[in-house]
């Protein structure tokens, strides 16, 4: 065969593949920008919104959250756990199939789910999600339907954990899930150009149906792109070339909003803006075992709480999109959660705590350095301003993104600007970045908190399984936070969709889950 023919003949091949693709009704397809891009397909690295936005589309695992933060079932048909909290038994649907674009289609089995889960901890895989299986003590497949999870002690958090993509099911054997990702979600991979696009296709064997008994999903295809400027994805979306777009960003935010958060006149017709509750707690860390004397003090970091105007800073700098942080730092939405009272604008008491450190230490001139990201200038600029009113000198170091996690995770940073996004529903997601155990690099406490009340307090609480008392203890460990004031909650952030009008069912939720299944375009 000559390498004309060959040439000929992939012509035709890719013609034809692409005029199947031009068949499908524009009506049925849903199109958005991922501007980070997708790093990878396999599950095991669902680490951050970009590739878990993806897996979600592309698998499913034992259980997930419903849209008011509930483990509900997905893949389990239901479950039990006995009176040790330590043994969960889970049965499994019937008839679910894995997608096969990559493989011949099968249904799942418990055993697919004990080989999923067991890859997480297996270091050739190195999944950063390894941690989610760390007090996991064995597992096992009782039947073709029924698995078995024990854990090495309670840990009432169990279930929430496994709603993670980290714990998505894949075949038994799988290999080069990166690229060629064999799940059992509503959608497979049709076509992956790096960087440059994503186009995703309904899967005809997807289990779910609606209430009418039709199959799931509704849309035909998912089409990415990866445009990493974020004025050029908005643009897009203006241009009705994307379908939504999540987020606010500086760069153009003050188009789409007024300064009261609310869309603006011209984008009402085709619109729409949907905020919901978002379990993000934006803060400044305080290392508090820094060789900085201001923040050893305890009236220094409680000035930094009191000194600054959490309700103009958000309104004016983020347009009243999210929440001031007057309360502890767990967000509401979680048990627990705003229950605790934190920190108001005072600038006299401010004044008057900083005097007494200057009386304590004879320093007259305190000073502290905010270590940032671009994004978050504006408001370490407005932090910065406020405090030098209090009689406390502030300079900023503004990093990049990885340099500075990095420099926070190492330890090497004093004050720096961050954010906990829950992983899990529950406020022990929160809590565990001041157990002292945690320390960084080892852990998340990159304040280096350390409190034996705290401590104490945060190990009963994985021993008891009765929520109210459990969430006692939370509030209990929030209020300490509080009062020691190793970091500056800033405000609760909200999720943020601008979406089209054409778009139908496309919900929000308080961990930002993009769910496609039953979103519909009109």
């Amino acid at each position: 065969m000559n390498k004309q023919f060959i040439f000929l003949l992939l012509s035709i091949i890719s013609i034809s593949c692409q005029n199947q693709e031009q068949k499908i009704d524009p009506q049925t397809v849903f199109k958005y920008n991922e501007h980070a891009n997708v790093t990878s397909l396999d599950p095991a690295f669902a680490k951050d919104q970009r590739n878990i936005w993806v897996c979600n589309l592309l698998y499913n695992g034992l259980v997930k959250l419903d849209k008011n933060l509930e483990v509900a079932p997905d893949l389990a048909a239901n479950w039990k756990v006995d009176t040790t909290a330590t043994v969960y038994t889970f049965y499994l649907k019937k008839d679910v199939y894995f997608n096969d674009a990559f493989a011949k289609a099968r249904t799942i089995t418990a055993q697919d789910f004990k080989y999923s889960l067991e890859r997480l901890t297996d270091p050739s895989v190195a999944s950063p999600g390894a941690w989610v299986m760390s007090n996991v003590k064995e597992i096992n497949a009782i039947e073709p339907l029924e698995l078995q999870i024990v854990l090495k002690q309670p840990f009432p958090a169990f279930l929430g954990l496994l709603t993670m993509k980290y714990c998505s099911v894949v075949p038994e054997g799988s290999n080069n899930l990166r690229e060629k990702p064999i799940g059992t979600g509503p959608f497979y991979l049709k076509r992956w150009q790096e960087n440059v696009k994503m186009v995703l296709r309904k899967n005809n064997r997807y289990f779910e149906k609606d209430e009418e008994g039709n199959s799931l999903p509704y849309l035909e295809a998912v089409a990415i792109t990866f445009k990493t400027d974020k004025q050029s994805e908005f643009l897009e979306f203006a241009q009705g070339n994307l379908d939504f777009i999540n987020a606010i960003d500086p760069s153009y935010k003050d188009e789409l909003l007024t300064t009261d958060g609310e869309l603006k006149e011209k984008y009402v017709p085709t619109v729409n803006l949907v905020k919901a509750s978002f379990l993000n707690t934006e803060y400044l860390g305080l290392k508090v075992d820094s060789k900085s004397s201001e923040l050893q003090s305890k009236y220094v970091r409680r000035a930094i709480n009191l000194g600054f105007d959490r309700n103009k800073m958000i309104k004016y700098l983020r347009n009243n999109i999210g929440t001031p942080a007057h309360n502890g730092f767990i967000p509401k939405g979680i048990p627990a959660g705003g229950s605790v009272t934190g920190f108001s604008n005072d600038p006299e008491e401010a004044k008057k705590l900083i005097l007494k450190y200057v009386d304590q230490t004879g320093d007259n001139n305190p000073s502290i350095t905010i270590s940032t990201g671009a994004n978050y200038l504006d408001l370490c600029e407005f932090i910065q301003k406020e405090l030098q009113k209090i009689g406390l000198k502030v300079q900023i170091d503004v990093m990049t993104p990885s340099t500075l996690r990095q420099a926070r995770k190492a330890g090497q940073l004093d004050v720096f600007r961050s954010s906990w996004i829950a992983d899990y529903p529950d406020a022990e997601n929160y809590l565990s970045l001041f157990y002292s155990k945690n320390f960084a690099p080892n852990g998340p406490n990159y304040t280096h908190f350390k409190n034996e009340m705290y401590d104490s307090l945060y190990q009963k609480a994985l021993t008891i399984s009765n929520s109210k008392t459990r969430t006692e203890l939370y509030k209990q460990m929030d209020s300490l936070i509080i009062e020691e004031a190793p970091i500056v909650p800033l405000y609760y952030d909200q999720s943020v969709r601008f979406i089209s009008k054409k778009v139908v069912n496309l919900e929000s939720n308080a961990v930002n889950m993009l769910d496609l299944t039953r979103v519909k375009k009109k």
